[in-house]
């Protein structure tokens, strides 16, 4: 990482995601300094994926991320969410797989993508086993908090499904 594209990088993750006028053009100076930064090439993705929905185009940049590093533990959890959020599930799944692999990554966050995987095909007794799961791996408060708020959310709509096949 060389000591400008360093700069542009710290300069787009201080903007992301409030301005991102300037973010795109710290980003696009980091990218010119190094083209194949993982780290940059991720952020990219973010900002197509969660700001603007453009899945296919956010797809692109963390998939060269990717490429770029195959261990950089940042893209995966990002990835995953965007292959999510784009309906590509069998993308999503196989991913995961390996990043549970990947030393150092949060496994509480990847877990918790896994879940999100599970609700999305209307699994929500494998959610609720692989949140159980994520909590081993829950190091901050915080983060056990946010994996509690989910399972609260997904036990209720085993008991709504659970209602709604009886009225039925």
């Amino acid at each position: 990482m060389t000591l400008t594209k360093s700069k542009y990088y710290f300069e787009a993750l201080d903007y992301f995601p409030f301005n991102l006028s300037e973010c795109m053009d710290a980003l696009n100076y980091a990218l010119s300094y190094e083209p194949e930064d993982a780290d940059s090439l991720c952020l990219m993705g973010r900002v197509y994926s969660e700001e603007l929905k453009d899945y296919e185009t956010a797809k692109k940049y963390f998939n060269e991320a990717m490429q770029s590093n195959i261990g950089n533990i940042n893209t995966p959890k990002y990835y995953i969410e965007c292959l999510l959020n784009n309906e590509d599930y069998e993308e999503a799944e196989k991913l995961i797989d390996f990043a549970l692999k990947l030393k150092g990554i949060d496994k509480s966050e990847i877990l918790n993508c896994q879940s999100f995987l599970h609700e999305r095909n209307f699994e929500y007794k494998q959610a609720l086993g692989v949140l159980k799961e994520a909590k081993k791996f829950a190091y901050s408060r915080a983060a056990l908090e946010v994996l509690e708020d989910r399972e609260k959310m997904i036990e209720g709509k085993v008991t709504r499904a659970g209602d709604i096949k009886k009225t039925e």
